[in-house]
């Protein structure tokens, strides 16, 4: 079996695809955490990680530019996590989107 078609490279395009979003700013936030984060994440936050992204737009817009906060705590744990990877980001790298 070769390694496009294991069952993590499949989750992970899942997981890609699925973080891609209707709306800029979150594939700014999310498409990067994926790609540099979610491998060193715990397998629970992986989990809540997937779970989060299954969430609306809307929802996750509010969360991610912190006007509110997600009430269960693990999910607002991931959401923090997120906006301080995107924090600690050059944002010489986006300027030009």
């Amino acid at each position: 079996m070769s390694d496009a078609t294991s069952p993590e490279a499949i989750q992970r395009k899942r997981l890609y695809w699925h973080s891609r979003r209707g709306m800029w700013e979150l594939d700014l936030l999310l498409i990067p955490f994926l790609e540099r984060c979610y491998d060193t994440l715990s397998a629970d936050d992986q989990a809540v990680y997937r779970q989060l992204i299954t969430e609306e737009d809307q929802d996750l817009f509010a969360w991610l530019m912190r006007r509110e906060w997600p009430q269960d705590a693990s999910r607002r744990r991931i959401v923090k996590m997120i906006v301080a990877h995107a924090e600690s980001l050059d944002s010489a790298a986006y300027r030009g989107l």
